[in-house]
C-alpha cells in the first residue's frame, strides 16, 4: 500500500503527465480532511463513462462502446446485459449516461442517453427499458427523446441525465462543437447546445419556460451551453446545478434557472484553440447568466456530485467533479451559491475521472475513462499501515 500526500489545488492547472494506469489501485492519500483509502472494486471495463447505484448497493456502469454492466457491491461484473440500443460509437459518442427512475423499485425502468445515427448525421436520443429481475437484460426499451437536428459530428454530445424531486428528466444536450453548429445554441428551434426537461415518458411538463412560445421547442429548459457533462440537483435546494466543458479556458460551474441563457458562444472565458478569441472576446453580456466559478486553464470536467453522506463529515455538502485532462477528483467547498476553496484528489495515478457518485455506504466511487476502466471505491483510511 502506498501512501501520497495531495498538494492543495490552485485556481489555475498546471500541467500533469499522465502515467500508465495500475491495474489495481489500493493506496492512501493525505487529504486537507485528513487520510482517504483509494480501491479497485472493479477493472476491465472499456472506456466506462456513468454509475448507477441500485438498492442492493450495486450498480450499472456503461462503457462507451455500447455495454451496460451490472457490478455488484463487492466487485463481480455481468456479462453485457442484452437490450441495450445501438449507438454511434465514434468519437465522444458512444452509450454514454444511465440513471434509475424515481421509481425503480416499483416499475425496474432505466434510462440511457447515447449518441444515435440517423438523418444528417447523429444527435444525442435518450431511451428506456426495464431491467429484467436477474439484471441480465432490458426489456421494452423505448427511445422517448431525440435531439433535433442531426448534424455530422462526433464531439460534444452532452448527455448526463438528472432526475429532480418531482420526477421530470433534465438531459444535458452539446452544441456539437463545429464553428457551424454553435451558434444554434442561441436558436430555440433547435436543441444543440441546450438543457431539455421532460416527463419520464418523453411528454413536455407545462410549466417548461418556452412551452408557450411560438417557433420554440417546448422541451427546453435553459439554453447557450457548450458541452455539459457534469450536472446534479443541489440537496439543500433542488436546483440543478452543471458543469461544462470550455474551449481553450473557461470551463463553467453554472446553476440553472428555467428560461436563462448562459451565452456559449456569445461570451465564455475561453479562447479558440488557435488562441483566437471566440466572438467578440467577452465574458459577459447583458441577459445572459455568469458562472458561479470557471477554470483557467480546464479540468475538463465530467461527472458531479454533491456529497451527502457520514463517511466523510468534513465533506458534507461538498460537490466533487471528475477531471479528465487534470487527472484529479476535484472538491469543491460549496458555500450556499458560491465556491468557497477547492481540492483536487488522486492527481497522483493519472487516470481520467469520467463520473463520480456516492455509494449507499457514503463511500465515493469514480469511474476511470480508460481502455482497461476502473471502479475505485473512495473510503475514510483505518489508522493501520
Amino acid at each position: 500500500m502506498r501512501r501520497h500526500t495531495i498538494p492543495l489545488a490552485a485556481t489555475a492547472l498546471t500541467a500533469f503527465a499522465a502515467v500508465p494506469a495500475l491495474a489495481q489501485v489500493d493506496e492512501v492519500f493525505e487529504t486537507e480532511s485528513g487520510a482517504i483509502q483509494v480501491s479497485t472494486l472493479a477493472d476491465g471495463l472499456v472506456n466506462p463513462w456513468a454509475i448507477a447505484f441500485l438498492p442492493d448497493g450495486g450498480m450499472l456502469v456503461t462503457e462507451k462502446e455500447g455495454a451496460l454492466r451490472h457490478i455488484s457491491a463487492e466487485g463481480e461484473m455481468s456479462d453485457a446485459i442484452s437490450g441495450t440500443p445501438e449507438v454511434d460509437a465514434r468519437g465522444q459518442g458512444g452509450l454514454l449516461d444511465v440513471a434509475l427512475d424515481p421509481d425503480f423499485e416499483e416499475n425496474r425502468l432505466v434510462y440511457l442517453s447515447f449518441a444515435e445515427a440517423g438523418d444528417g448525421g447523429n444527435g444525442t436520443a435518450v431511451a428506456r427499458g426495464v431491467l429484467s429481475d436477474d439484471m441480465t437484460a432490458l426489456d421494452d426499451v423505448e427511445v422517448i427523446f431525440r435531439q433535433e437536428p442531426k448534424v455530422d459530428s462526433t464531439a460534444h454530445f452532452g448527455s448526463r441525465l438528472v432526475f429532480d424531486g418531482e420526477g421530470h428528466l433534465y438531459v444535458t444536450l452539446g452544441e456539437r462543437s463545429a464553428a457551424q453548429f454553435r451558434g444554434q445554441a442561441q436558436d430555440l428551434d433547435s436543441h444543440l447546445g441546450k438543457i431539455v426537461r421532460i416527463n419520464p415518458d418523453g411528454s413536455v411538463p407545462d410549466d417548461n419556460p418556452f412551452v408557450d412560445q411560438d417557433g420554440a421547442l417546448p422541451e427546453i429548459y435553459a439554453y447557450g451551453v457548450r458541452n455539459v457533462q457534469a450536472a446534479a440537483l443541489n440537496p439543500e435546494t433542488g436546483v440543478l446545478w452543471e458543469i461544462e466543458h470550455g474551449p481553450r479556458g473557461g470551463d463553467e460551474l453554472n446553476i440553472i434557472e428555467p428560461g436563462a441563457n448562459y451565452g456559449w458562444p456569445l461570451v465564455t472565458y475561453g479562447v479558440e484553440y488557435s488562441g483566437d478569441p471566440i466572438g467578440e472576446g467577452e465574458r459577459s453580456a447583458e441577459g445572459m447568466v455568469d458562472p458561479v466559478y470557471q477554470w483557467t486553464p480546464v479540468i475538463a470536467p465530467s461527472g458531479m456530485a454533491f456529497y451527502t453522506g457520514d463517511a466523510f463529515a468534513d465533506w458534507q455538502g461538498d460537490l466533487f467533479v471528475g477531471g479528465l485532462a487534470s487527472t484529479a477528483l476535484v472538491r469543491l467547498d460549496i458555500d450556499g451559491d458560491t465556491v468557497a476553496s477547492e481540492e483536487r484528489l488522486l492527481e497522483d495515478l493519472g487516470l481520467r475521472i469520467r463520473d463520480v457518485a456516492q455509494g449507499p455506504d457514503g463511500a465515493l466511487y469514480v469511474a476511470t475513462d480508460e481502455a482497461n476502466g476502473e471502479i475505485l471505491r473512495i473510503a475514510p483510511a483505518s489508522n493501520e499501515d
